[in-house]
């Protein structure tokens, strides 16, 4: 195996197999955006984003492959729809940088306060 396509192999397995990766492409999130209103045909994503339909069903495979994404068929037709309770690493690897914000936010907000009171003490 060549280094480019080794290369190439390693970069797509971690792709496939972590929502942090798989997230990290733009267009993949835009499809992701493109499904919060409820299920949708790959023709009716291909509408609503500027990607040809290649490029969306192969964004589909990749989120399908990590479990954002489930498909069904209907009919010829595949219906493509979000599964939100795959996105909870994500939402708990979040979740230690929202504490650590309010965290600091409240520091700053009692900070604020002790210098209004000391600015009260002073008048």
């Amino acid at each position: 195996m060549s280094i480019p396509a080794y290369i190439g192999a390693v970069a797509r397995s971690s792709t496939t197999s972590d929502v942090f990766n798989a997230i990290g492409d733009a267009h993949r999130r835009e499809v992701l955006d493109a499904l919060i209103s409820g299920e949708k045909a790959v023709g009716a994503i291909v509408d609503d984003l500027s990607m040809s339909q290649p490029q969306v069903s192969k964004h589909l495979r990749v989120l399908r492959e990590v479990g954002l994404v489930r498909c069904r068929k209907e009919g010829r037709r595949r219906l493509y729809r979000l599964e939100p309770a795959h996105l909870e690493p994500l939402h708990e690897w979040l979740a230690n940088y929202e504490r650590a914000l309010n965290d600091r936010l409240d520091r700053v907000d009692g900070y604020l306060k002790e210098l209004q009171r000391h600015q009260g003490e002073l008048q």
